[in-house]
């Protein structure tokens, strides 16, 4: 198993000048929430990644089960929804060993699955918190600089966006972005009616993401 883990944090470790074809997955789950929201949402992304950051990534992304083992072919997995999310005990071993192999985990509230998100992720981690990150955090600088965090792109219970994480061994290997909806931004502008410039601040955003996540 350990071999299998270090091969997995190689395959993980790429460059940007790699030329391999990755691709994006979104990450389905039982409970009865609508992980499939905003379908329209990574194609989007990795088209700005590859025209942006020079990047290689499929707009055809994968769907896949929490508990299955092809979660470690992507180094990238996206989480989202509305409402209810239940991971059973070896889907939560399986989502734990996978961060823990060099994966990485983010997850959008499209509205409403906080209080389900946060009581399944501590399935995975007991022993960690989300915590939010500061606005000096690499996240938010490492290609497009957020000075003040976590833009706000659609309006939920006029909250503030906040950009939260689980941090494993030093390493953030789960990002969360709450009352933000990041995903609604990166979606066909003709679906939620955003401005070119949120839309674009929420692609930045993606963008910053995807890079943390790629090489960190």
């Amino acid at each position: 198993m350990k071999k299998v883990f270090y091969f997995i944090l190689l395959v993980f470790s790429f460059s940007f000048d790699n030329e391999n074809n990755y691709k994006f997955a979104v990450l389905k789950y039982n409970g009865g929430g609508d992980w499939y929201s905003n379908p329209s949402s990574l194609k989007n992304l990795a088209i700005f990644c590859n025209e942006k950051l020079d990047l290689n990534i499929n707009p055809i992304y994968d769907v896949i089960d929490v508990g299955s083992s092809e979660i470690f072919n992507y180094p990238f997995l996206h989480m989202t929804g509305h409402g209810n999310v239940y991971f059973n005990d070896f889907e939560a071993k399986n989502l734990k060993e996978y961060l823990l192999a060099g994966g990485f985990l983010h997850i959008d509230d499209n509205y409403g699955m906080d209080r389900y998100i946060r009581l399944e992720m501590k399935k995975v981690f007991p022993d960690l918190d989300f915590i939010e990150l500061p606005t000096n955090h690499e996240i938010y600088n490492i290609i497009y600089k957020f000075k003040n965090g976590l833009p706000k792109i659609h309006e939920h219970d006029n909250k503030p966006s906040k950009g939260l994480g689980l941090i494993k061994n030093g390493k953030l290997v789960c990002f969360y972005s709450y009352e933000c909806d990041l995903g609604d931004g990166w979606e066909d502008s003709s679906i939620h009616n955003n401005s070119y410039e949120k839309r674009l601040e929420a692609l930045k955003m993606g963008a910053n993401i995807v890079s943390y996540a790629f090489t960190k």
